[in-house]
């Protein structure tokens, strides 16, 4: 059979690079690039790093406002569709990328098979929210990571089939730690030691397009570099918030901030394995921290990852600084529970996808 696969950004590269190879061994597979992230360092790395297919279309399309990049995307993916016929179209998470080729497929009757289904924060002021509950109602086959998704998408009825693969970020995660564990580079560049520094990383609209809310944001980083190293990664759309906002300067000069380009998979993982704890308002990021066994501290008020919360690996402090300062000294607990399946979740979903056919 043959699947049409869109991905569009960081997260969904790394991802497809647990399903895609697989997906080619049984299946033809078709790689759309959606261009959302237009960065190498965001995009192009992962092809080399994780030995992903070099996508057969590449759209560049990141620009613009969620509607925007959306409406174009729309309007390039219907007729790759109707060129390829594929018979299915397979979507990852819960991007603009996601939700168009999934409105794309549905429109043009072809079944959608959507990974991370059943995801939810309950944060309508979230486009990622949107994005995720609108590609679940369309969706043919809906893959889900953990038991709570599938208890999620039970409570909205959805009309599709649902089914518990697992987690594919686990696979790759469990294939990449022993290299990125190994890897001192990283490490030595940005002038710290294992366990002694917090890594950070931030890029939610909800963060850094509100100006208000990117100063609180870089007081929590100021006042966690005042007591321990931070090493921040700096996502382009928050370099550029931080650069006109005249923020950029107050870190520059934090003799505790460490920051960084954007950083490859693994050169990120690497400072993620042996860091002392995680702050992100990215939610692949506090997954990542939980398959690595490092604590996380979301600097957001809700997640999607409610798991991680329960058993006490990650809190939520949104831009408090004081509580995110109460969270990093929390002792580490002492069980780390199998969350999100075994590390084979990418042969089910090629199972999965072809009972499509």
């Amino acid at each position: 059979m043959k699947v049409v696969t869109v991905v569009g950004n960081r997260p969904q590269f790394v991802k497809a690079a647990a399903v895609s190879p697989l997906l080619r061994a049984a299946h033809d597979e078709v790689l759309v690039h959606t261009g959302q992230h237009y960065d190498d360092e965001l995009s192009g790395i992962f092809v080399r790093e994780l030995a992903m297919p070099l996508p057969e279309r590449q759209l560049a399309l990141g620009t613009g406002s969620n509607t925007e990049q959306t409406a174009r995307m729309l309007a390039a993916l219907g007729p790759i569709l109707a060129e390829e016929e594929p018979a299915a179209v397979l979507v990852y998470g819960d991007t603009n990328s996601t939700l168009a080729a999934g409105l794309a497929a549905a429109q043009a009757g072809v079944p959608v098979a959507h990974v991370e289904a059943g995801m939810r924060s309950f944060d309508r002021r979230m486009p990622e929210e949107l994005n995720r509950v609108l590609t679940d109602h369309l969706s043919t086959l809906l893959l889900c990571s953990t038991q709570t998704a599938m208890e999620n998408l039970a409570r909205e009825a959805v009309v599709g089939r649902t089914e518990l693969v697992g987690d594919v970020m686990a696979d790759v995660s469990a294939l990449i730690r022993p290299r990125a564990a190994a890897d001192d580079a990283p490490l030595e560049r940005a002038g710290v030691t294992p366990g002694g520094y917090v890594l950070a990383t931030a890029h939610r609209a909800g963060n850094v397009d509100d100006p208000a809310r990117l100063a609180l944001l870089v007081g929590v980083l100021l006042e966690t570099a005042s007591t321990v190293p931070v090493v921040l990664p700096l996502h382009p759309r928050t370099h550029e918030r931080l650069r006109t906002s005249g923020l950029l300067r107050e870190l520059q000069d934090a003799p505790g901030v460490r920051l960084l380009p954007p950083l490859g998979y693994v050169e990120f993982t690497a400072l993620l394995v042996r860091a002392r704890a995680v702050l992100t308002d990215s939610g692949g990021v506090q997954k990542e921290a939980y398959l690595a066994g490092i604590p996380c501290v979301t600097l957001r008020d809700t997640t999607e990852w409610v798991e991680t919360i329960d058993v006490g690996w990650n809190a939520l402090v949104d831009l408090d600084a004081a509580a995110a300062q109460a969270a990093l000294a929390r002792p580490v607990p002492a069980a780390h529970p199998d969350l999100y399946g075994d590390g084979a979740a990418g042969p089910r979903v090629v199972a999965a996808l072809a009972t499509l056919s």
